[in-house]
């Protein structure tokens, strides 16, 4: 087995993170992403969401998350992310949970995470040319070029590319290109770029197109996303 099969926490580019909740909600805005989580005790996959997701929480409770790299969630799993669109799903309700990896749980909850993900990813092998491929298209919907450049680059006919994206990413595209493009809109106002100046570098219309984009993405305005 190959370095980059062994060690995916690592040479994937799965990321940790971390949330402790404020409330008995949390609002999840779509960032194009996927993520194995430790979610109340339990093991969670969270896929791909084309709105906000309002999740029911409990002040002061930890969750853990792995941000799964392009791919990476329909390779491990073996079902299309689409499937998964808006959904949150026990991982035992889609892949063989490793008992001995769950035994970490109480002591250590980011090297279970880690454990699980190795654990999945020797069990699936997945094809690194399915990866490249998706990191590729993802890399594509960040940029500005239009769906049938990116099929056009990558030799996929615009039906191929439509199906590729929904068993990828769990959507075409189009909607992934959206998302990006929102979130770094945000990313921007966030640093202190003005709401207008952001909008025209993200490549909106004008402020009042990424306002659009902020009610039907995320249900609130930018300024309020900030708040």
């Amino acid at each position: 087995m190959s370095g980059y099969a062994e060690w995916p926490g690592r040479l994937a580019g799965a990321t940790m993170w971390r949330n402790v909740a404020a409330g008995d909600e949390q609002r999840v805005v779509p960032d194009g992403v996927m993520d194995l989580m430790w979610y109340e005790d339990r093991l969670v996959v969270a896929g791909p969401d084309t709105a906000t997701v309002a999740v029911a929480t409990r002040p002061g409770a930890a969750t853990w998350g792995l941000r799964l790299p392009p791919g990476v969630a329909h390779a491990l799993l073996g079902v299309p992310a689409c499937e998964l669109t808006d959904h949150r799903v026990d991982l035992a309700d889609l892949a063989p949970v490793p008992g001995e990896a769950l035994a970490s749980a109480e002591d250590d909850v980011p090297v279970m995470l880690e454990r699980v993900l190795l654990a999945l990813w020797r069990r699936a092998a997945p094809d690194p040319s399915v990866l490249r491929l998706a990191a590729s298209l993802d890399r594509a919907a960040r940029g500005r070029r239009s769906v049938r450049e990116i099929a056009a680059d990558h030799g996929l006919s615009d039906r191929t590319l439509r199906r590729t994206g929904d068993r990828l990413f769990g959507y075409g595209l189009k909607t992934l290109m959206g998302i990006h493009r929102f979130q770094y809109a945000l990313q921007l106002a966030r640093t202190g770029t003005a709401l207008s100046e952001a909008a025209a570098t993200a490549g909106y219309f004008d402020q009042a197109h990424l306002s659009r984009e902020a009610r039907r993405l995320a249900g609130a305005t930018p300024g309020a996303l900030l708040r």
